[in-house]
């Protein structure tokens, strides 16, 4: 039988008449039901925050540390749980969700590390006359309440990328988890609370689209954490006045492969980056730009790795590849691969659609101004055109609105250093996908990818205030 969840407000779970129910994307079958929060549980949560903050401003590192490696351990015993969860909200395939668990234990013992080393520095201040004996103190101090808006295609991990920091830097924190996808945040919020983590440190709160407003428009959140949609992030952005925001809004990666690469292991990686999770993943490989000299037989390694990949029940072991988040984004795909091929391209690979269902698909012949190149794509479709000098490719990279990561296979140490240069994008990632993400790494984007970054350390200082203390030890 499925699980009933309320919202986790103040350390309870509060329930409503009002109840959605969880669908699988693969055979729609009712996987959970959530009772959504309305206004007055919305105030109930905002109220437990603002309250929360007083108690854990307070809270020494040690205590913040041992809830955070408490949280990891609980996420370890509950993994199977968890693992299935995610799965069967959003379609994952299941050895994608066991990763995303790892991956989330990680970003908790990495957050309970940065807890202890939240630390500042000494600053002399007798560089100038009449100021001689005298130095300052700068430390850094948690903002406040901050709320953390997530996506459907993580729904463990990028919300453990906004709790766990916050955690760690003494910040209550409210959660609103996507719609499709609220399960398994839920679940992580059994854990913290097990955790003995104080009461409105963390709300979860499961509501419709039209109540979300309530939380960023009231003036005691002080900071938001938002990762989704471009169109969403810089509208919130623009409610933000002085208060801090950290976006993370996707993009259209693209990833290029010299000739001097090693071409079997980039056709592995980039077959991997394009279509793990149906390509619903910012950073998935969009678009590749491959030296001309080695482009015939990159394509043919390329397209081989491709057809490897199995379609299927997500619950499957074997299963590379799950149904979108719905069938309307299948639809929308399939539409933008039709006026790509009216406008001149090809399909090498791929191209049709079954219900929730998209093939991999790799197209060639395009153009920046097709949808599927310029725009974010966000599904299992690939580009595969060739250039003929690196700074072409470079240019091909960077033009467009996005730049959140790219990769560059290459053993030219000049070249990696140019592209590190040159690209518009807020990593370069060197043989290997765009894809890649390890969780400490400093993450998010430049033009329309965002602003800000993630990666615990680096989420910790946008959650965080520098305080100086000048000091005169003897007027």
């Amino acid at each position: 039988m499925e699980k009933e969840f309320g919202s986790l407000i103040g350390g309870l779970w509060k329930t409503s008449g009002e109840v959605l129910e969880v669908k699988s994307p693969y055979d729609a079958k009712t996987v959970g039901k959530v009772h959504l929060a309305g206004p007055a549980l919305i105030e109930e949560a905002l109220s437990s925050a603002t309250e929360a903050f007083k108690v854990l401003k307070k809270m020494p590192s040690w205590k913040r540390a041992e809830a955070l490696l408490k949280t990891a351990d609980g996420i370890e015993k509950r993994a199977a749980e968890l693992a299935r969860t995610i799965t069967l909200e959003s379609g994952k395939p299941i050895r994608d969700s066991r990763g995303e668990v790892k991956r989330a234990t990680l970003t908790f013992r990495l957050a309970a590390e940065e807890a202890g080393r939240l630390g500042g520095e000494v600053v002399p201040l007798d560089i100038a006359p009449g100021s001689d004996g005298r130095f300052a103190i700068v430390r850094r101090f948690p903002i406040g309440p901050v709320l953390g808006i997530t996506p459907f295609n993580f729904p463990l991990n990028l919300v453990a990328h906004k709790v766990a920091p916050a955690m760690a830097s003494g910040n209550p924190i409210i959660i609103k988890p996507a719609p499709r996808t609220p399960l398994t945040a839920l679940i992580l919020g059994e854990i913290v609370t097990e955790a003995h983590w104080p009461s409105g440190g963390l709300n979860v709160v499961v509501c419709a689209n039209e109540h979300a407003a309530l939380l960023w428009d009231d003036q005691r959140i002080k900071k938001l954490s938002f990762t989704g949609s471009a169109k969403i992030g810089w509208m919130l952005k623009e409610k933000a006045g002085t208060r801090k925001v950290t976006l993370e809004l996707g993009g259209n990666a693209g990833a290029i492969i010299h000739s001097d690469a090693d071409l079997e292991h980039a056709a592995k990686r980039c077959a991997l980056g394009a279509f793990s999770y149906a390509g619903q993943v910012c950073i998935s490989v969009q678009r590749i730009y491959v030296e001309r000299p080695v482009f015939e037989n990159f394509t043919e390694l390329f397209l081989k790795e491709c057809a490897k990949i199995k379609m299927g029940d997500p619950m499957d072991e074997m299963a590379a590849l799950g149904p979108m988040i719905e069938e309307s984004a299948a639809i929308r795909t399939e539409q933008w691969v039709k006026e790509a091929l009216e406008e001149g391209a090809k399909v090498l690979l791929g191209g049709k659609r079954e219900g929730a269902f998209m093939e991999p698909t790799v197209l060639a012949g395009t153009r920046p101004s097709m949808k599927v190149c310029g725009e974010e794509v966000f599904a299992p479709v690939v580009s595969l055109e060739p250039y003929d000098s690196f700074e072409e490719a470079l240019d091909k990279v960077n033009s467009g609105f996005y730049g959140l990561q790219a990769g560059v296979f290459t053993r030219d140490m000049a070249r990696i250093l140019k592209a590190y240069d040159d690209l518009e994008v807020g990593g370069v990632i060197i043989n290997d996908v765009p894809t890649y993400r390890v969780d400490n790494m400093p993450y998010g984007g430049v033009k329309m990818s965002g602003s800000g970054r993630e990666g615990v350390r680096y989420a910790i200082e946008e959650m965080t205030e520098l305080k100086l203390l000048a000091l005169n030890p003897a007027p």
